[in-house]
């Protein structure tokens, strides 16, 4: 019996090293490039990692809120104002930078983010990830806020077009969106930007 588990533990070992091995050369082909679709073993071993990464009493971690209208509508306008930037409003991680991430942003609409445990999400906002964009949140020791954004992401498979449009108003800005429309409330309210103003003709007396 154990000279069988010794073997199959020998062959998944040369397996991963073979691999990786392949993943290697691959790499030094093509280069280590972000415009590059994750393999499914670079996909596979970084699940891993992030799963081993997280200890266990971490991830049987219990969330201390419920999921009341307050609180996520004071996630929801947390999350369109810290994470939106990568994830989008509706967490599907389209877009600029989250496609271009390296790992993508992921659609955390899916099972691969749903099935987690509240204390697994939490590890992730409240830690990150190393080597990839997700960044730490929070302060050092346990904070509210992310565990208020797990039950919004909990809430993401459910949200509706009305909430999605009130996100909107959280979105960071640039200066240039928020001249754009400033000059769009002065123009609705009746006072026409200098910037819009028509061009007066010439007179000749």
């Amino acid at each position: 019996m154990r000279r069988k588990i010794a073997i199959t533990f020998v062959l998944a070992l040369l397996a991963a090293v073979a691999g990786i091995a392949a993943e290697a050369w691959i790499m030094m082909r093509k280069g280590v490039s972000a415009r590059e679709e994750p393999s499914f073993l670079e996909s596979y071993v970084a699940r891993a990692a992030r799963r081993m990464a997280t200890p266990r009493a971490a991830r049987d971690q219990k969330n201390p809120f419920i999921p009341t209208p307050e609180i996520l509508v004071e996630a929801r306008n947390h999350f369109a104002d810290h994470c939106a930037t990568c994830h989008g409003n509706d967490g599907a991680g389209q877009t600029e930078i989250g496609r271009n991430l390296y790992p993508k942003a992921p659609d955390m609409r899916l099972p691969s983010t749903q099935a987690l445990t509240d204390g697994e999400l939490y590890s992730i906002i409240h830690n990150g990830i190393r080597l990839t964009g997700m960044p730490a949140w929070g302060e050092a020791t346990d904070d509210e806020d992310s565990w208020k954004l797990v039950l919004f992401i909990r809430h993401l498979v459910k949200m509706g077009p009305e909430e999605m449009k009130e996100m909107g108003r959280f979105n960071p800005k640039s200066e240039a969106e928020r001249e754009e429309e400033k000059q769009e409330e002065d123009f609705l309210d009746g006072e026409t930007s200098p910037a819009k103003a028509p061009a007066k003709s010439p007179h000749h007396h």
